[in-house]
């Protein structure tokens, strides 16, 4: 059987990039160019706490728009967001305290 010439895996700049990208190739091609990789889970002891967030739906649905676009999780963006406004609130109180 022929061996298929295969290009290297392209660097991606966003999720969606990637994804459209293994929507038209086939895992199975890049076989060989894998590495294995050790991971360990440590489920015994989590890390991080979970805030549950009700949204709108059409909220939800921009947020996750938005964060496609910047190649993010939705998660991940709505954390970013949470972090820069929390920091930002910090910030004007040290200001009015300093008054």
């Amino acid at each position: 059987m022929k061996k298929k010439n295969i290009d290297s895996i392209p660097h991606f700049k966003s999720y969606f990039e990637e994804a459209e990208f293994w929507d038209s190739h086939s895992f199975a091609d890049y076989w060989d160019t894998w590495k294995d990789v050790d991971i360990v889970f440590d489920l015994d002891s989590p890390r991080e706490e979970s805030l549950i967030v009700r949204l709108q739906k059409s909220f939800k649905h921009a947020l996750a728009k938005t964060a496609m676009r910047k190649g993010l999780n939705v998660s991940t963006l709505a954390r970013m967001w949470l972090m820069e406004k929390l920091q930002e609130d910090v910030r004007s109180s040290r200001a009015v305290r300093a008054r």
